[in-house]
C-alpha cells in the first residue's frame, strides 16, 4: 500500500481545510436516526466581542465532549448562537459614532436599532470565525442570535405571562444607574473595587452658632438630602431631635429624626439621608415618610433639583467644586483620607450611582423556591459539586430583578401607554390596531429589556418554543450546561428557574464549572490587569490543537487553571508526536501489503489491553467531566504505549527480512494508528483528521467514525501483566544507564535472578529480542552467579548490570553520597510541614496534597541511591 507522503507538521497548511470539510460534509449535523440523544447549548458570547482564553476554555471543552458523544453514536446537537449585549453593543457602536463625529442623538429611534444592526453584522464574523479556528463543531445551519424574530417571540410571551400572573410589576426603586450607558444594571453587574477617596465632615447650622456635624463621602448629594438621622441611644443628639438645619450652600431646611440604623461609632454619628440615591436612605425615608429628591439625570450629570451653578456637572466635577466652595464659606470642618469599596459596572467600568427611577421588575421568589427544590430532588448536578453552594446562596437570597434598560438595543417592552388616560396595556402590537381601541393614541414603552432577561429562556426559545415543533421535542432539556462560575445566579439559576416555569422542566441535567484561568502569579486574567493570553495568538503559532490539549490536560475539576504562553509547547509537543509518528508509520506502508487477517501475539494483545483499559478510562472521566484524567489517559496510551514501547518493538519485524512479517508488522501498526486516532480525535480533531485523511478513502471521515468500545474479548490480563514486568527489567536497566551517565548505545552484559515462584521466566526468554532491542545488552544470563554486577531489586527478581569498567567507583560514590544527603535534608523539610497541624488545616488542599507526593518522590529516590551506594561497595 502506498499513501501520500506526509510533510512536516505544519498546522497551518491544513486546519482551514479541515474545517472546511467537515462543514462540506456535515459533520456537525445531528443525526435522527440514532436512538440514544445528547443536546447541550452554547453561553451566547456577546456579538461585538472578541474571543478571550476563557472564551477558548469554555468552547475547547464542550467541543471535546460534543465530537466525543458524536462518536459514541449518539444523535448530537450543539447549538450556538450570539448575544446582542444591550450594554455593551450599544457602547460599541456610541463609540464609532464619535470617532466619525456624530452621537446617538443624531438619529431616530428606528434609524439608530437598524444602523446597530449593521455594526452587529458587521461584527458577528469575527468571533464567530474566532471560535471556528477551535474547532468547535456546533449545527451551523442552527446558529441563533438572542434577537432573532423566534426568540423574540420567545421573549414577549414570557414577559407577558409573567405580567399576568403577577410575577412582573412596575414600581419606583432605588437602582443602579451607570452613567456611561445612561441605563440601570443589575446588582450582580457591579464589581466593587478598593479605591482611595475622602471623607468629608460637612457642618449642617441649626441657627448662626450652633450646628450638626455629618461624615460623608459623596457630598455632592446633599442638595438631595431630606432629612439628618441620629441613633436614638446617642446622648450627644438627643436634645436636637426635631429640630432643623439647613443644608450648606442652600436655603432648605431639614428635620434631624431618630433611627436606630444609625451606626453612632461611624464618622460623626449623624447621617445625612438622601433617599433617592442610598440603598439605606431608601429604607430610612420609608420608616419615616419623608419625601426622596433625586439630584442626577440618566447620563450622571446633576439636574435641575440643585442649585443652578452646579446643574451639568457630572459627579466627579460637582464633588470638586463643593468641596472647595464649602471650604471657602466655612461649612467644611475637616477632610479625611478613606479607602472604600465602590461598586463600578463591570461592563462599562464607570462608577455605579444610586438612582431613584421607575422601573421593571421580576418578583423572583416564587421562581427561586422550585430551582431550589430541582436541586435538591438531584433533577440538576453540579461538577464540581461544591458549585451547588453558590446556587444554592443565590437563590436563597434572591432579590427582586430589575429588568428595564434605559437602551435603544435590545427586546422592547412590550407594555403601551394611552397617551390621554395612561392607561397601561401589555401587547406585542400597538393597541390602536385593535377595533376596541380605535381613536385612541398609545405609546410603547421606551425601554429595553436586560439582556439577561432572553439568556434565560435560551436552551428553549433557541430550541424554537413556543412552537413545540420537532427541535424542541427531540433535543428539549439538554443534557449538559458548561460556562463559568461567574455567571451561575446571572445565567446558570436563572435558566433553571425559566425551564422550569415554562417548560415544567429543568432545561439541563448536569452543569460543569470550569475552572478559573489565572496567570502563573495566582492572579486572575482579567482585561484590565492585562494578564491575558490571546488564544489566536497561540493558534497561530501552535495551531488549534496545541491549544486544546494544553488546556483539556490541565483542566482540573474544582483547581484553578494557572496558565502562560509557555505552556502552550505541551499540547504543540503532543501534537507534532501525533504526527511524527504517524508519519513514521505511513512511510512504512510502501511496497508493504496491508493485511485485513492480523494475528496478534503477547505484545499485541498487551496494547489491545492497554486501548481497552484507556477505553474504559476515557469513558468514566468524561461521564464525571474529569477532562484532564481523559487526557491523560489517552496520552499515556498514545505516547508512551503506542509510540515509546509499540512502535520501536514493532522495527523489529519491520528490519526482518522475511515480507509476510513485514507486512503483518505494518498492518497492525496500521490497525493500532487507526484506534489511537480515534481516541485522540475529540481532543486534536485536526490532525488526526489530516492523518486519517491520509491513509483512508476520500469519503471517510474521521470525526464520523464511531468511537472505540470497551471490548471485554481484548482484555489480555495475563499478557498485560507479562509484559509490565518485561519493562521493569527494561526501565531499570535505561534507568540506571542514566544514572552513571552510560551511553544507551553502550553495550552491556546484563543478568536476571528469579525468585522461586516467580511464574514470568519463560515470557522472559521468550521475548529477550526485545528487551535486546531497547536496553542493548550484549549477553544476558539468568540465575548465575552475579558478583561484581551492579543490582537493583524488583518485585519478585533481581535486576543486574555489568557496568563497573565503564565507571569510576570512588566518584560515583561520591556523588551518590551528596545526593543521598541532598534528599534526605529535603525529605525532613516536608515532614515538617506534613506533622504541622495549622499548614494541613490552613494550607490549600492541592498545596497539600503536593508536598506529600514530594514525601513520596523523596523518600523514593532515598532508597533508590541507598541500594545504589551498598550494592557499589560490594563491588
Amino acid at each position: 500500500m502506498n499513501c501520500r507522503p506526509l510533510e512536516k507538521y505544519d498546522p497551518k497548511a491544513f486546519e482551514d481545510e479541515i474545517y472546511t470539510k467537515w462543514l462540506k460534509n456535515n459533520v456537525f449535523l445531528p443525526d435522527n436516526s440514532l436512538f440514544e440523544k445528547f443536546s447541550m447549548v452554547a453561553p451566547p458570547p456577546n456579538v461585538t466581542g472578541v474571543l478571550h482564553m476563557g472564551h477558548a476554555l469554555n468552547f475547547v471543552l464542550q467541543d471535546i465532549l460534543v465530537r466525543y458523544k458524536r462518536m459514541k453514536r449518539h444523535n448530537t446537537l450543539w447549538l450556538f448562537g450570539t448575544d446582542h449585549a444591550g450594554i455593551a453593543t450599544q457602547a460599541v457602536f456610541e463609540r464609532h459614532l464619535k470617532k466619525i463625529g456624530k452621537s446617538k442623538d443624531d438619529f431616530e429611534r428606528e434609524e439608530l436599532v437598524q444602523e446597530i444592526f449593521k455594526l452587529k453584522d458587521r461584527h458577528r464574523g469575527i468571533i464567530v470565525n474566532q471560535i471556528n479556528k477551535l474547532g468547535a463543531s456546533y449545527d451551523h445551519s442552527r446558529e441563533r442570535f438572542t434577537l432573532d424574530e423566534s426568540l423574540c417571540k420567545a421573549v414577549n410571551k414570557v414577559f407577558k405571562d409573567l405580567y399576568f400572573k403577577g410575577l412582573i410589576y412596575r414600581g419606583e426603586y432605588l437602582v443602579n444607574l451607570d452613567p456611561g450607558s445612561g441605563s440601570v444594571v443589575s446588582d450582580e453587574e457591579i464589581e466593587y473595587k478598593e479605591v482611595d477617596g475622602k471623607l468629608y465632615f460637612v457642618k449642617y447650622f441649626i441657627d448662626n452658632s450652633s450646628f450638626i456635624e455629618v461624615a460623608t463621602t459623596r457630598p455632592e448629594t446633599m442638595f438631595g438630602d431630606t432629612a439628618i438621622a441620629v441613633n436614638p441611644n446617642d446622648e450627644r443628639y438627643k436634645s436636637l431631635v426635631g429640630k432643623e438645619v439647613t443644608i450648606p450652600l442652600t436655603t432648605k431646611k431639614i428635620k434631624i429624626i431618630a433611627d436606630f440604623y444609625v451606626d453612632s461609632a461611624f464618622g460623626t454619628g449623624a447621617l445625612k439621608v438622601t433617599p433617592a440615591h442610598d440603598p439605606n436612605d431608601f429604607e430610612i425615608s420609608k420608616r419615616h415618610n419623608i419625601s426622596k429628591v433625586n439630584i442626577l439625570t440618566q447620563d450622571g450629570k446633576l439636574n435641575k433639583n440643585v442649585p443652578l451653578q452646579y446643574q451639568g456637572l457630572s459627579v466627579k466635577d460637582a464633588r470638586f467644586k463643593i468641596e472647595t466652595e464649602l471650604m471657602e464659606k466655612g461649612f467644611l470642618q475637616d477632610v479625611k483620607k478613606h479607602r472604600q469599596q465602590v461598586g463600578h459596572c463591570y461592563r462599562s467600568g464607570e462608577v455605579i450611582e444610586p438612582y431613584l427611577s421607575t422601573q421593571w421588575f421580576v418578583r423572583m421568589k416564587p421562581l427561586a423556591d422550585k430551582a431550589l427544590k430541582a436541586l435538591q430532588n438531584g433533577e440538576l448536578k453540579f461538577y464540581p459539586k461544591k458549585w451547588e453552594n453558590t446556587y444554592k446562596h443565590w437563590l436563597s437570597n434572591i432579590r427582586d430583578w430589575c429588568i428595564s434598560r434605559q437602551l435603544v438595543w435590545g427586546h422592547r417592552i412590550p407594555v403601551w401607554y394611552n397617551v390621554d388616560t395612561s392607561e397601561l396595556i401589555v401587547s406585542d402590537t400597538d393597541p390602536s390596531l385593535d377595533e376596541k381601541n380605535m381613536g385612541k393614541r398609545f405609546v410603547q414603552d421606551p425601554d429595553v429589556l436586560d439582556t439577561w432577561f432572553s439568556s434565560w429562556l435560551w436552551p428553549f426559545s433557541s430550541l424554537g418554543w413556543p412552537n413545540v415543533d420537532v427541535d424542541f421535542k427531540n433535543y428539549y432539556p439538554t443534557n449538559t450546561l458548561i460556562t463559568a462560575y461567574d455567571i451561575i445566579f446571572f445565567w446558570v439559576a436563572r435558566m433553571v428557574m425559566a425551564g422550569l416555569e415554562f417548560t415544567g422542566q429543568v432545561p439541563f441535567k448536569d452543569v460543569y464549572i470550569t475552572p478559573l484561568l489565572r496567570d502563573k502569579q495566582g492572579k486572575k486574567m482579567s482585561k484590565s490587569l492585562g494578564n491575558g493570553i490571546d488564544p489566536l495568538d497561540i493558534i497561530n503559532g501552535y495551531g488549534s490543537d496545541s491549544l486544546r490539549f494544553t488546556l483539556s490536560f490541565l483542566s482540573v475539576q474544582g483547581q484553578d487553571l494557572n496558565i502562560d504562553a509557555k505552556d502552550f509547547m505541551f499540547g504543540a509537543k503532543f501534537a507534532n508526536k501525533v504526527f511524527n509518528a504517524s508519519k513514521f508509520i505511513l512511510l512504512n506502508l510502501k511496497n508493504r501489503e496491508i493485511l485485513n487477517d492480523l494475528k496478534f501475539n503477547d505484545i499485541d494483545k498487551w496494547l489491545l489491553t492497554s486501548l481497552n483499559s484507556t477505553i474504559l478510562g476515557v469513558e468514566s472521566s468524561f461521564a464525571n467531566y474529569k477532562y484532564n484524567e481523559a487526557s491523560k489517559f489517552v496520552y499515556e496510551f498514545f505516547w508512551n504505549d503506542f509510540c515509546d514501547w509499540y512502535i520501536e518493538i514493532s522495527k523489529i519485524d519491520l528490519n526482518n527480512e522475511n515480507i509476510d512479517i513485514q507486512n503483518m508488522a505494518i498492518s497492525k501498526l496500521l490497525f493500532f494508528l487507526k484506534k489511537a486516532l480515534l481516541i485522540l480525535h475529540p481532543f486534536i480533531p485536526f490532525v488526526t483528521e489530516k492523518i486519517y485523511s491520509e491513509f483512508s478513502e476520500k469519503e471517510d471521515i474521521l470525526a464520523l467514525n464511531e468511537y472505540p468500545n470497551f471490548d471485554i474479548t481484548n482484555n489480555f490480563q495475563e499478557e498485560f501483566e507479562s509484559f509490565k514486568v518485561l519493562k521493569t527489567f527494561i526501565i531499570a536497566i535505561r534507568t540506571l544507564k542514566s544514572e552513571f551517565n552510560i551511553p544507551a548505545s553502550v553495550e552491556i552484559d546484563v543478568a536476571l535472578k528469579f525468585d522461586a515462584d516467580f511464574k514470568y521466566e519463560a515470557y522472559f526468554k521468550a521475548n529477550e529480542s526485545i528487551a535486546k532491542r531497547m536496553i542493548n545488552f550484549k549477553n544476558i544470563f539468568y540465575n548465575e552467579n552475579c558478583d561484581g554486577m551492579l543490582g537493583v531489586a524488583a518485585v519478585g527478581f533481581e535486576i543486574y548490570a555489568d557496568v563497573k569498567s565503564l565507571i569510576d567507583k570512588t566518584k560515583e560514590l561520591i556523588r551518590l553520597e551528596k545526593q543521598l544527603e541532598k534528599y534526605k535534608m529535603l525529605n525532613i523539610s516536608v515532614s515538617k510541614k506534613l506533622e504541622n497541624k495549622n499548614f494541613l488545616m490552613n494550607a490549600p488542599k492541592e498545596i497539600v496534597e503536593s508536598e506529600k507526593l514530594k514525601f513520596v518522590e523523596f523518600s523514593s529516590l532515598i532508597n533508590k541511591i541507598n541500594n545504589y551506594i551498598i550494592n557499589l561497595k560490594n563491588l
